[in-house]
């Protein structure tokens, strides 16, 4: 595609669609993404303005489990994503919040992402910290970016795996599904995660995990990569062949994951404070129906 070639901000689908809902023209004519283009035409690419992105407040219930004037601890469900994107406009934690905390949280640290310090996935649930003040989102930044606090996760993998261990790698983007990502790379950043087993069950192993880096989609990639998918995950694992397995993950519909622990020395008072919540119902369902097998 001659367009493509063109160093235009925009990839080829992206090109693709903008030919056909007509904002290129040849010689003043629509034409299809495959038109063979002539010495001497003229070619018009006129893009419509970008529309002006405002994220609204949304009246959405929160489990809140701190709140202070700096920051806001919550627990976030499965299912919900964090912050609006082109493909979530709306129903975000982002918008949820906009609501709760008002004005306040308004322009701090961004537009698209108010007071986001960290990110759990869509299918993830667990304990969250959002700063409420830019100096407390400063601050939180270099805890994490230092690895200065204690997080724990809970993971319910398929198989057998080691009382414990550690997964040390380079991770980077799957070179085959470049939505995916890997610690089978040659290059990439420095990935590490820490586990340690609590209970094994028929097929299966709840372990909690402690990550040393927070790489996206780390622990469900090291697993992935070691042969213990993360039972449910819709991205790095196969329907297992165990018949309760398969049931379970079909039932779950998202990988069996948990943030169950989150502590730090608030910013602005330098006492240490820590959260602990339990695994939502569907995870806990999952390891209700193992243990009575």
């Amino acid at each position: 595609m001659w367009l493509a070639r063109q160093g235009l901000p925009y990839s080829r689908s992206q090109l693709r669609r903008r030919i056909e809902e007509g904002e290129v023209r040849v010689d003043g004519q629509k034409v299809k993404p495959a038109h063979p283009l002539k010495a001497g035409a003229r070619v018009r690419f006129a893009p419509p303005p970008p529309v002006p992105v405002e994220d609204r407040p949304e009246d959405i219930p929160l489990h809140i489990l701190h709140e202070d004037p700096h920051l806001i601890v919550i627990d976030k469900p499965a299912g919900m994503v964090v912050h609006p994107a082109t493909s979530h406009q709306s129903g975000t934690l982002v918008n949820a919040l906009l609501h709760h905390c008002g004005d306040s949280l308004a322009g701090v640290g961004g537009e698209r992402r108010p007071g986001i310090v960290h990110r759990l996935d869509r299918g993830t649930s667990g304990v969250m910290v959002v700063a409420k003040d830019e100096p407390t989102l400063v601050a939180l930044q270099v805890l994490f970016s230092a690895h200065d606090l204690s997080r724990k996760y809970l993971a319910l993998v398929e198989g057998v795996v080691a009382e414990r261990g550690t997964f040390k790698t380079r991770y980077g983007r799957d070179p085959r599904e470049r939505k995916k990502f890997s610690s089978r790379v040659e290059a990439g950043k420095r990935a590490v995660t820490h586990w340690t087993v609590i209970e094994r069950l028929p097929g299966a192993t709840l372990v909690e995990v402690q990550l040393e880096t927070g790489r996206t989609h780390q622990i469900r990639v090291h697993f992935k990569d070691a042969g213990h998918p993360l039972l449910g995950d819709p991205n790095y694992s196969r329907p297992p062949k165990e018949p309760l397995l398969r049931e379970l993950a079909r039932d779950l519909g998202r990988q069996a994951l948990h943030a169950h622990l989150l502590g730090f020395r608030h910013p602005a008072t330098g006492q240490y404070l820590e959260w602990h919540t339990d695994p939502p119902a569907d995870f806990q369902r999952a390891l209700d129906r193992l243990r009575a097998r």
